[in-house]
C-alpha cells in the first residue's frame, strides 16, 4: 500500500540520533521487526505454561470430539456444516483440529499457535502501516502498543480465542491485498481481496465491517478520496469519487450481509441471541453501549480491573454515566471532524467506533456488557490517533527526541508489565475466576465457573457449593448454575433440593444440549430414588430432544437392563454403539444379548469390545463363557 507515501524527518534513515550503522531504512525496518518479535514473545512466553479454562474451552476443545480427533475429511465437513456454539466459523474449527492433530490434548500447543499468530499480526501491522504511510518509527510504536496492550491478553492467552488472532491475520492480509489493488486496480487483485475476506468471514464474524473500514482507508492513509472543502462546487468532485469507491465495495458488502445473516441465524438457533440472559430491553442495551465505548477508552488509558467477563447491568444506568459518555464521544467526534485535515484522526476514530459497533451490545450476543477481546483490532484506530498526534505535537513544540523516546518506552514497559500480570491470571480456571470476582461485582457467571474450578481443579466441592448458590442468587436465569448446584445436592443425597434446581435449570435452558443434560440427570436422580418409570420418562425426553446423544440411550438402556427388559435394552445399547462405538458400549450390548439368549450375537459384541480394548478382562471372560455355551 504505497499510495501517497509521506516522509517524516524523524523517521528518516538520516536521523542524527540513529547509529550510523543503521542509516539504511531497510536495516532499520529489519531491526524494528526483530525487536517487535522478541518483545511479543518475551511478554507472552508465560502463557505457554497456562492450561485450559472451564469457560468455552470444553465446548471448543477439550470436550469437543470433532476437535479432539484432529483433522479428517468427516471433521472438515462437520466444520463447514455445523453451527455449534451459535456461530459459523469453519476455519476456526479446522485450525483447532490442526492443533489437536499436532499437539494432542496438551494446552501448550494451542497457546503456542495463538502466540505465533499474535506475533505475526504485530509484524503485519507494522509493515502495513509503514508501507501505507511512510512513517517507520510511528508505525513501529503502533505495532509495539498492539503487541503489549493489556486488553489484548484475553484474545491471545485464551485458547478458544484462536478465532480472534486468526481472523486478524486474515484482516491484515486482506488489507495488504487491498493496498495492491488500490495501486494497480485489476480483477485478479480484487478477487484476491474477496478470497481473503471470505477466509476472514469463515474465521470470525466481526469481519463484516471490513467494507466500511476500507472506505476509511481510502480516505486515510491511501488518500484515494478527500473530504471536500467548504466552497462552492466542492461536492462536484467529491460525490462521484465517493460513489465510485462505494460501488467498488458492493461485492464485499454482499458477502458481509450474507455472513451477518448466517451469524444471526446461528445465534438464534444456538441460543446466544435468544437466551433469557440476553433479553435486556433495547433502552438498557443502548445505554450500556454508550457507556461501554467510554469504559473501553478509559481501560485503554489505565488498564486495571480487567476480567474475563463483565456482567451486563440488570437495571438502567445512572443518568450521569450515559450523559457523560455521550458528551465525551460527541466532543471527540466534533474535534476530529473539525481537524479533518489530519486524516488519521477521523479515520482512526471512525475505525474504533465502527469496528466495535457490531460487538458493543445493541444486538446482544451473550451475557457480558463488554469484553477485552473485542478491543483487539478496534483499538488500532486509537493507537494511530495517539501516536500520530503526539509525534506532530512533539515536533511542533520541538520536544527533545530522547525525551519522546523515553516516554514511549515507559508507556510500552508499563503496558507490558500489566500484560505480564494479566497473563498469570489465565494459568487456570481457579486463578482466572477468582480474579474476576475480585475486580467485578454481582458476577453470576464468574461465581458459577469458580465453583466448577473449585470442584474439578481443587477437589473442594464443599467450597464450590457456596459459589453455585451465589450464582443462582445473582443470575437466577443461568441454567448451568442451577444444574451444577443440582449435581452437588444430588451427590449429598439432598434429592428434593436437587430436583428443584434441575427443574429450574430445565426452565431456563435455551439450547438442546442443556435440556438434554438436565433430563439425563433428572433420570439418574429418579433412579437413585427408586422411581424407574419417572427415570425412563426423563431419559426418553432427553432422546426426543437430541436423538444423537449417546449418553441418553446408554442411560435408558442401563435402566431397562436392570428392569430385565432385555429387548428394549438391546435396542438402546445397539443405538449407543452406533453413536459411541467404545469397548464399554459393546460390552453392555453383549450383556443384554446374552441375557436375552442370543449367544452368537453376544459373542460378536464381546469380540468387538475385546478388539477395541484387549485389556478388558471381564469382557474376555464373558466371551469365553458364551463360546462354551454355544459349543454345548
Amino acid at each position: 500500500m504505497d499510495l501517497q507515501i509521506q516522509t517524516d524527518p524523524a523517521d528518516s534513515s538520516a536521523s542524527p540520533w540513529l547509529p550510523l550503522a543503521l542509516r539504511s531504512r531497510r536495516e532499520v525496518r529489519l531491526l524494528l521487526v526483530l525487536a517487535l518479535v522478541l518483545v511479543t514473545l518475551a511478554v507472552y512466553e508465560p502463557s505457554l505454561q497456562n492450561g485450559f479454562i472451564n469457560y468455552d474451552d470444553p465446548d471448543y476443545i477439550t470436550a469437543n470430539v470433532h476437535v479432539r480427533s484432529g483433522l479428517s475429511w468427516n471433521n472438515v465437513v462437520w466444520a463447514f456444516t455445523t453451527m455449534e456454539q451459535a456461530n459459523w466459523h469453519p476455519l476456526t474449527w479446522i485450525s483447532l483440529m490442526a492443533s489437536a492433530e499436532f499437539f494432542g490434548a496438551k494446552p501448550m500447543g494451542y497457546h503456542l499457535v495463538n502466540l505465533l499468530l499474535h506475533t505475526l499480526n504485530v509484524v503485519l501491522l507494522f509493515l502495513l502501516l509503514q508501507e501505507a504511510t511512510g512513517y517507520m518509527l510511528r508505525s513501529g510504536v503502533v505495532a509495539a502498543l498492539f503487541a503489549v496492550f493489556p486488553l489484548n491478553v484475553e484474545a491471545v492467552a485464551w485458547a478458544t480465542e484462536r478465532k480472534s488472532v486468526l481472523s486478524t491475520a486474515f484482516l491484515f492480509f486482506t488489507l495488504l491485498a487491498y493496498g495492491s489493488y488500490a495501486r494497480r486496480p485489476g480483477v485478479l487483485h480484487y478477487l484476491t481481496v474477496m478470497l481473503l475476506f471470505a477466509f476472514g468471514l469463515m474465521t470470525k464474524a466481526w469481519f463484516v465491517t471490513l467494507p466500511f473500514a476500507l472506505l476509511l482507508l481510502d480516505y486515510w492513509p491511501l488518500k484515494r478520496i478527500g473530504i471536500p472543502e467548504r466552497k462552492t462546487g466542492g461536492m462536484d468532485f467529491f460525490a462521484p469519487r465517493l460513489l465510485k469507491l462505494v460501488a467498488e465495495k458492493i461485492p464485499l458488502l454482499v458477502m458481509s450481509a450474507g455472513s451477518l445473516l448466517i451469524t444471526l441465524y446461528a445465534g438464534y438457533r444456538g441460543g446466544a441471541l435468544s437466551s433469557p440472559t440476553t433479553r435486556a430491553p433495547l433502552g438498557l442495551r443502548a445505554e450500556n453501549a454508550l457507556w461501554s465505548y467510554l469504559v473501553y477508552m478509559l481501560r485503554g488509558i489505565w488498564p486495571s480491573h480487567l476480567a474475563i467477563i463483565y456482567p451486563f447491568p440488570d437495571k438502567p444506568l445512572p443518568l450521569w454515566k450515559v450523559a457523560t459518555a455521550g458528551m465525551i464521544l460527541l466532543a471527540i467526534t466534533v474535534a476530529v471532524c473539525h481537524n479533518r485535515q489530519r486524516g488519521y484522526l477521523l479515520a482512526g476514530w471512525l475505525w474504533f467506533l465502527g469496528i466495535l459497533f457490531p460487538l458493543i451490545g445493541i444486538v446482544q450476543s451473550g451475557p457480558q456488557s463488554m469484553a477485552d477481546r473485542w478491543a483487539y483490532i478496534s483499538f488500532l484506530g486509537l493507537f494511530v490517533m495517539a501516536v500520530w498526534l503526539v509525534a506532530e505535537f512533539a515536533a511542533h513544540i520541538r520536544f527533545p527526541r530522547p525525551a519522546v523516546a523515553a516516554i514511549t518506552f515507559a508507556v510500552l514497559f508499563g503496558y507490558a508489565w500489566v500484560s505480564h500480570i494479566q497473563i498469570s491470571y489465565w494459568r487456570s480456571s481457579y486463578t482466572l475466576f477468582s480474579h474476576a470476582l475480585q475486580v467485578t461485582t454481582r458476577n453470576g457467571y464468574a461465581e458459577n465457573n469458580l465453583g466448577t474450578a473449585l470442584e474439578q481443579e481443587m477437589e473442594r466441592p464443599d467450597l464450590a457449593i457456596q459459589h453455585y448458590e451465589a450464582a443462582v442468587r445473582i443470575t437466577p436465569q443461568l441454567p448451568t448454575a442451577h444444574y451444577n448446584l443440582g449435581v452437588l445436592l444430588q451427590r449429598q443425597h439432598r434429592f428434593d433440593e436437587a430436583l428443584r434446581e434441575y427443574k429450574l435449570a430445565l426452565a431456563y435452558a435455551w439450547t438442546p444440549f442443556e435440556a438434554t443434560l438436565v433430563h439425563n440427570n433428572l433420570g439418574s436422580l429418579f433412579v437413585e430414588r427408586n422411581q424407574p418409570m419417572a427415570a425412563l420418562s426423563e431419559f426418553g425426553a432427553a432422546i426426543r430432544i437430541d436423538p444423537t446423544n449417546d449418553y441418553s440411550f446408554l442411560n435408558r438402556a442401563m435402566l431397562e437392563y436392570q428392569e430385565k427388559n432385555f429387548d428394549a435394552a438391546q435396542e438402546d445399547f445397539f443405538r449407543a454403539t452406533q453413536l459411541m462405538p467404545t469397548a464399554g458400549t459393546y460390552y453392555w450390548l453383549g450383556r443384554a444379548l446374552a441375557d436375552k439368549g442370543d449367544l452368537r450375537s453376544a459373542a460378536s459384541a464381546y469380540q468387538t469390545a475385546v478388539s477395541m480394548n484387549p485389556s478388558f478382562a471381564d469382557v474376555e471372560a464373558r466371551l469365553e463363557e458364551v463360546r462354551r455355551q454355544i459349543q454345548r
